[in-house]
């Protein structure tokens, strides 16, 4: 599990025009279009992956909602300085340093740290032990997985019949968590520090849930369980959900932090990828290695082209291309070499008429994107085809398609 919400960022969206263009030395992600659903410390992960060249999307799925006057996490405390807990289980940095400010708040503040100083602490990962040694307080054990599974693993294993154990909550859900200490004889406290609630603008979100259903997405990044419920209960509110779930099944890549973040997109039938350490570097470096990993790339007229999210690769030079020549290329690409009719690359553009006049617009547009208009031949009277290089022939088909291909040569 990953603490991933500290502060908002304002939607950032993907680079258009010649500003997007990079020099050679482009990034991993050049090219591609990440969609980021966090609300905490997503400047963060934006950041990174802008390093990296990619174009961020913006759209919290939760927002925060801090519990500093809440009654329950007033009444959790003045419970647990009345009558301490055996074990304190802390869950995140910033929801026990949350804890601690509303306790000062409340003027309990050294009464809360005086009960807490003689309880076994367990905090969940290194940020967490920062927050409780920066509140002058000294964990006894952390685990190495950073995985709540392996807390409650430890606390089983060595018994918790007759225990009070004092739990840090923080609006993710801990499946079976408290239910197992209970069902061993444990006697469990809620300390609930914060919650998540949706977004005040659902706007961004219902971007990027279109950007989804149109796959001008590359990949969604999660870091907590409940903005990927979220994100998927909007979807379902729209009448989206099956295209989304679709989509994210084999077209955009589901980048969760860890296994619990996993669990909604999961249940919904969604592989997804998970870096191996729970933190947002690794995450983006899976992305790097992922999305470059299944961009299509060709020979091309004596060209090597790598077909990516919002620009084509053409010999390790980015060009950028607009969305229509990008939703041309793909169908052209799906059968590199054959002719593509008219008709059906029509069918391909976005919002398209009856015009076949867009697709000799747009394929202008797509030729001059890419620098190099042989990579495109027209065949008169017919469409229009990728001059796939003659040796790459026998990989793309055979039969009467073959025959076609053969005739146009």
């Amino acid at each position: 599990m990953y603490d991933e919400q500290q502060k908002s960022d304002r939607p950032t969206e993907p680079p258009t025009g010649p500003s997007a263009e990079q020099a050679p030395g482009h990034g991993p992600l050049a090219g591609f279009t990440v969609g980021v659903t966090a609300a905490r410390r997503a400047d963060e992960l934006g950041t990174l992956l802008q390093r990296r060249g990619a174009a961020v999307l913006h759209a919290p799925a939760l927002r925060i909602v801090q519990l500093a006057d809440d009654s329950e996490l007033l009444a959790a405390t003045k419970e647990i300085i009345d009558r301490a807990p055996d074990i304190a289980v802390a869950t995140t940095a910033i929801g026990f340093r949350g804890w601690v400010e509303a306790a000062d708040g409340w003027g309990l503040g050294d009464d809360l740290l005086t009960r807490l100083r003689g309880v076994r602490i367990l905090a969940r990962g290194p940020k967490v032990k920062g927050a409780i040694r920066a509140a002058g307080l000294t964990e006894e054990w952390s685990p190495s997985s950073e995985s709540m599974a392996e807390v409650l693993d430890r606390l089983l294993e060595e018994g918790v019949d007759g225990l009070r154990i004092a739990l840090q909550l923080h609006g993710e859900p801990l499946p079976g968590f408290v239910e197992s200490l209970r069902a061993a004889g444990a006697d469990v406290v809620g300390v609930p520090v914060y919650r998540w609630m949706p977004p005040e603008d659902i706007t961004p979100v219902d971007r990027l849930l279109d950007a989804v259903v149109a796959r001008t997405l590359d990949a969604v990044t999660f870091t907590s369980a409940p903005a990927a419920a979220s994100l998927l209960s909007r979807a379902g509110e729209r009448g989206l959900l099956d295209d989304v779930v679709a989509a994210l099944g084999h077209d955009v890549v589901p980048a969760c932090v860890g296994p619990v973040t996993a669990l909604p997109l999961q249940a919904r039938g969604i592989d997804t990828v998970q870096p191996e350490r729970f933190r947002l570097g690794p995450l983006v470096q899976l992305l790097c290695r992922e999305l470059p990993g299944r961009a299509r790339t060709l020979p091309v007229a004596g060209h090597r082209v790598e077909i990516r999210g919002h620009a084509v690769v053409v010999d390790d030079e980015l060009r950028p291309v607009p969305p229509a020549g990008m939703s041309l290329l793909r169908a052209l690409a799906r059968r590199p070499g054959w002719v593509v009719a008219r008709a059906d690359l029509l069918r391909a553009l976005p919002g398209s008429g009856r015009d076949e006049h867009a697709v000799e617009t747009a394929m202008a547009r797509l030729r001059t994107a890419l620098g190099a208009p042989r990579l495109i031949q027209t065949v008169v009277k017919r469409g229009y085809r990728l001059a796939l290089d003659p040796q790459a022939d026998t990989k793309y088909g055979d039969g009467d398609e073959g025959r076609d291909r053969a005739g146009d040569a």
